[in-house]
């Protein structure tokens, strides 16, 4: 029998939806190449070294960020789906080959991208395991950080040949 009082799985998410101006090729091109990726993926001045990038489902996907003021991010995670030009799905509850992960912070990304006028509508779904990983995420600073990358990333991306 459902538990009545239970939160919804929503509640659990972070969401973010932007209207990018870059096409969405061009957006799939800087999200899917690693040597694209690392220079729009964390907010500058920060930077980004790709460990692992092995786009397919059960792939290895690990980024390590850097600050100025010696800080660092390691986020070692897995590909779930991949949907060439559509979607984008990766977890740091997990690692290459599916193996389980005990991440710092829990969460499944769901990246889609779709045609809008001449640019692209990119979302940004963030799921948690429970509503106080999802509140830990936003107190971070989930919605600055995020948003910085996205906007970043819609600069770049409009960059390329």
């Amino acid at each position: 029998m459902p538990n009545e009082n239970a939160a919804s799985p929503e509640s659990q998410d972070l969401v973010i939806s932007r209207l990018l101006k870059a096409p969405r090729a061009k957006v799939w091109r800087a999200w899917s190449d690693p040597k694209l990726l690392k220079e729009w993926w964390c907010p500058k001045p920060w930077t980004t070294e790709v460990l692992a990038f092995d786009m397919r489902p059960g792939g290895a996907f690990h980024t390590l960020m850097k600050g100025p003021d010696g800080g660092v991010s390691d986020n070692p995670g897995c590909f779930l789906e991949i949907v060439p030009m559509e979607k984008i799905v990766s977890t740091s509850a997990l690692v290459a080959g599916y193996r389980p992960n005990k991440p710092w912070l829990s969460m499944t990304a769901v990246i889609t991208m779709a045609d809008e006028g001449d640019g692209t509508r990119y979302i940004a779904r963030v799921m948690h395991p429970d509503e106080a990983t999802r509140k830990q995420h936003e107190e971070l600073g989930f919605y600055e950080g995020w948003g910085i990358c996205i906007t970043q990333l819609d600069e770049f991306a409009q960059q390329l040949k």
